[in-house]
């Protein structure tokens, strides 16, 4: 597996301390994230994943614990907007530039407007995705909101 990625370069290009962690990726689990977390021996919480959604049609990034659901007024109200929706597979493949199961927050092709889910700053460390299936990346959630140029608010279920 590769171990550089856009995600990974993006962190080096920052100065963002962080460490890789592969893991066997099951393309067939019902939640991938819940997967990662189980695979990693890290509880939900600490494995993030990231999705994109659209809020009034404009793309943004959200990060959440793998074991927890967006509520997507709570994801309006985060970006300012009235309503929001998760974005088609195909759309936020070709705007992050990552296969879903591999989109990371870090070194999309479109930066996109990216919150973390409030209760991520709680943990000591955290793992998104790396930038491809299988890949996450281990670093704390100061980190994360730096690298990301990212907000954090209450955005779960």
């Amino acid at each position: 597996m590769a171990q550089t990625t856009p995600a990974t370069l993006s962190l080096k290009k920052l100065g963002v301390a962080f460490e890789l962690r592969a893991y066997a990726y099951d393309p067939n689990a019902e939640r991938v994230g819940l997967q990662a977390a189980e695979a990693l021996g890290e509880p939900p919480q600490r494995v993030l994943k990231t999705l994109i959604a659209q809020v009034d049609g404009k793309a943004v990034c959200i990060v959440l614990a793998s074991d927890k659901e967006a509520s997507m007024k709570k994801v309006a109200a985060a970006f300012g907007g009235k309503s929001a929706a998760m974005m088609p597979v195909p759309d936020a493949e070709r705007l992050t530039g990552y296969k879903v199961g591999g989109v990371s927050p870090f070194g999309q092709k479109r930066k996109l407007p990216t919150v973390v889910d409030e209760a991520a700053s709680g943990e000591v460390l955290v793992y998104v995705n790396g930038g491809q299936r299988g890949l996450q990346i281990a670093l704390t959630p100061a980190d994360l909101l730096r690298a990301a140029e990212a907000r954090s608010a209450a955005i779960t279920a």
